[in-house]
This record gives C-alpha cells, sequence and structure tokens, in this order.
C-alpha cells in the first residue's frame, strides 16, 4: 500500500499512465482504495476512473469532492466527458448535476451536443476537439499553429488535419506526416492540387450506426475518422481508441447473450439484479429441458425393454449440442465481424450441414462399432449410427439458420440462439434415438 502510494504521489516523476494506476488500484481491498484514490494526481482522475472496471466508479465518487470530480470532467476529451457524465448520474444524480453546474459553458455545451444523440449513433462517440484549417492557408503557418495549441495542450492524439471550407464544411483530410513534406511555401490547397496522392477523406455521418464505423475502421485500417453531418459540416472525429473499447464491448455482450445472461446485469453489483436475469433464462432452459424428458417419457415401454438405450442415449444429445455449439459460434462471431453479407447466407448454410453431415458420419461409424462391441448387438449399432447422423445434421442446419435468421429479423443473433438449438439438438436427438430403437429393434 506504501509503495502505491509513493508511485502515485509522484506521478510528476514515474509518469504512470491511468490504465498502469488503475491496475494498482484493482489490486487493493476496499478500505485501501478509498485511500489510495486521494493520491491520485488530480488531473487524471477522469482517465483513471474510466480505466477501472464500472464497479469502482461509485468508490471514486464517494471518496472526492464535487470539486475535484468536476475538475477531472475538465481534464478529459469530449467524449470521455460525456462517458464520464453519464456514469456519474447512474451513481448520484444529484452529484452529477453538481458537478456539471461547476463546469464552465464550453464544457457544458459540448457534453450537451453529444447527448442528443442514441447510444448507437457515430455521433454519441465523437471527439469535438479536431485541428482544421483552410484550404487558402500556407502550410508554415498551419504547423506553426499546431505547435502553440500542442504546447498549451488545447490538443491531443492528433493524427490528421482536416481541410474545411468557410462554412466548416469537410473537403480533405491531411496526415500530419503528409503535411511535413508539403512545401511550407504554398497553401495547403496548392500542395493537394499538385500532389499525386489522394486526400479525398473517408466519413462517418454523425447519425451511421457505430456499427458500421467500426467496419470502416477495420476495412481502411484506419486510425481516426472525421464526422460530418447530413450537410457536410465537420463536427468532430472518432478515434481508434475508442473502436477498440467498442469492439471489446460488443464481444463481451456477444458471449454473455450467448451464455443467457444480461451484459448490463453482470457489470452491476446488485447481486438480486444479476440472479433475476440469469434466473429469466434458467426458466426457458427449464421448460426445454422439461420438452426433452416428454420426448423421453413417449418412449418409456422401449427404454424399459433395451436398458442399453438409457446408457446410450445421453451420447447422442451431446453429440448434438456440441456440434450446434460450434456452428452457432462460428456463425454469430462472422455476422458479429460483418464477414457474413446479406447473400452470403446460403453458402454459410451449406458449408455448415456438409461439415455436419461429414462428422456424422465419422462419429456414427465410430459410435455404432462402439455400441455393437459394447453390448454385443450389431443393430444397436446401426440406430445409435443414424441418429447421430440425424442429430448432427439437425445440429449444423439449426446452428446457421437461427443466428442468421435472427439477423433477417434485425435481433442479436445471440440471444436465444442457444435456447432454440439446445431444444432442437435434444429433442431431436431423444426422438431419433428412441424411435429407430423403436422401429428397428423391438
Amino acid at each position: 500500500m506504501e509503495e502505491i502510494k509513493h508511485y502515485l504521489s509522484t506521478h510528476e516523476d514515474t509518469e504512470m499512465h491511468p490504465s498502469e494506476i488503475a491496475k494498482l488500484l484493482k489490486e487493493l481491498s476496499d478500505d485501501e482504495f478509498s485511500e489510495a484514490i486521494k493520491f491520485v494526481p488530480k488531473d487524471l482522475v477522469g482517465d483513471v476512473a474510466l480505466a477501472l472496471p464500472d464497479r469502482y466508479f461509485e468508490d471514486v465518487v464517494e471518496n472526492l469532492s464535487v470539486d475535484d470530480l468536476s475538475y477531472a470532467v475538465t481534464e478529459l476529451e469530449s467524449d470521455d466527458q460525456l462517458e464520464f457524465m453519464q456514469e456519474l448520474e447512474d451513481v448520484d444524480e444529484k452529484v452529477a448535476a453538481e458537478v456539471f453546474k461547476k463546469l464552465d459553458e464550453e464544457d457544458k455545451e459540448e457534453i450537451e451536443t453529444l447527448q442528443k444523440y442514441d447510444e448507437d449513433e457515430a455521433g454519441a462517440y465523437m471527439q469535438l476537439e479536431v485541428f482544421t484549417s483552410y484550404e487558402d492557408e500556407v502550410v508554415q503557418d498551419v504547423i506553426k499553429r499546431f505547435a502553440r495549441l500542442r504546447k498549451e495542450n488545447e490538443l491531443e492524439n492528433v493524427q490528421n488535419l482536416f481541410i474545411v471550407d468557410r462554412r466548416d464544411k469537410l473537403l480533405y483530410t491531411v496526415g500530419l506526416d503528409e503535411l511535413l513534406i508539403f512545401d511550407f511555401t504554398k497553401t495547403i490547397k496548392e500542395n493537394i492540387v499538385s500532389s499525386e496522392d489522394s486526400f479525398e477523406p473517408k466519413i462517418a455521418r454523425d447519425n451511421e450506426d457505430i456499427k458500421e464505423v467500426v467496419h470502416y475502421f477495420e476495412e481502411y485500417d484506419l486510425s481516426v475518422m472525421p464526422v460530418v453531418d447530413g450537410d457536410g459540416t465537420l463536427l468532430g472525429r472518432i478515434t481508434s481508441d475508442d473502436i477498440y473499447d467498442i469492439i471489446n464491448e460488443h464481444a463481451t455482450e456477444q458471449m454473455y447473450h450467448l451464455a443467457g445472461v444480461d451484459d448490463d446485469a453482470e457489470e452491476d453489483e446488485d447481486v438480486l439484479k444479476a440472479g433475476r436475469k440469469r434466473a429469466s433464462w434458467l426458466g426457458v432452459n427449464l421448460l426445454t429441458a422439461i420438452a426433452a424428458s416428454f420426448v423421453i417419457g413417449m418412449f418409456e415401454q422401449t427404454l424399459q425393454s433395451l436398458v442399453a438405450l438409457a446408457i446410450l442415449m445421453p451420447i447422442v444429445a451431446s453429440m448434438g449440442g456440441n456440434a450446434g455449439t460450434q456452428t452457432l459460434t462460428v456463425v454469430v462471431r462472422q455476422l458479429a465481424l460483418g464477414d457474413i453479407s446479406n447473400g452470403d447466407a446460403l453458402r454459410i448454410l451449406k458449408k455448415e450441414i456438409f461439415i455436419a453431415l461429414m462428422n456424422g458420419l465419422i462419429f456414427a461409424i465410430v459410435m455404432g462399432m462402439i455400441a455393437w462391441v459394447w453390448f454385443d448387438i450389431s443393430m444397436l449399432g446401426l440406430v445409435i449410427g443414424l441418429s447421430m447422423i440425424i442429430n448432427l445434421f439437425m445440429a449444423g442446419f439449426f446452428g446457421a439458420v437461427v443466428p442468421l435468421g435472427l439477423k433477417m429479423l434485425k435481433i442479436d443473433p445471440a440471444i436465444g440462439s442457444t435456447v432454440i438449438l439446445t431444444t432442437v439438438t435434444d429433442v431431436v436427438g431423444f426422438f431419433s434415438f428412441l424411435g429407430l430403437a423403436t422401429y428397428i429393434l423391438l
């Protein structure tokens, strides 16, 4: 604890990154955290709070004054200011209102501007701080202005110069590395016209779905992207660090949904809330289990006649469930990454069915031989082999069809897919195995 306090209190010498401080704080007990957070340099409190898991945010708020929190907000970039204020409102609306009152008018205006956008719109993730110039400015004047703004800490993490007209409509995007090889005595426009390179900007609309913007970053390998309104007026920029956060959040959301849990509830410290969310999905699973048990009950006499069926029955359902989960995971992930286009569904379906049938045939032969040797009943091997092929086929088919169908309906492909697939593989597995056994063996 003393070592951590020393690190935090000597920030200027150690030059620690906010994520490093957050990592140290996470190793502390609750009491130690409450004391250590006060040693975090005031200008880094906001960044550190956002770098910590959500459950720590309340502790940060409880141990800092309104003045400290408002100062922390002023040190953040506009997009981080919005995120900080949103988390603060979730923890304590009264404190959030007091902090907001203490902000200067420019910060208030920027936060209110970003608050107008929905959470799935690109505008909600943009930074309003941008470095711009007019096309008729001389390059050396632009560079001098950039150097002055950078020394005054008015600009951070600048990779591109955005060229606008007198009405702030975006014309070009010039990387700082490209700017340095321009003729400093000429205007921006003269350099662009004489260059063989293209400076046409890749843009995002402020009301565009943020998932589409993520795909732009991936497709064009971008580090920053300008955001414009419907008239082409430059509003701000989205940077790669925000895109990384969105990708991580979406991946986490997908994993939670596949497991039948709510991502918001799991990040909340309220045990009852998380428990209720999990219980709702477990209730659905209970109904599917009852449906599978009902199918088994239909063949009660068959099971009583041949005990070997009860021993082998779980194998069929388990293989189908695992094969279906493989297909489901691959398709959901490819959909999330945008690797499956609208006209690609049939190709994916054919591929997954072929893989399912191939594996079904292989394991049908293997399990058929095992069942024959195990129970010395040759036709039992045929029954479980045919059932294995049928169930793995259905697992592959529904493992692909369910998420593709949900995507067409504009529903998150991960939501409910696992429950539907489990129901299919269990019911089909038990029905095909016991049905074939009744028809062939009895």
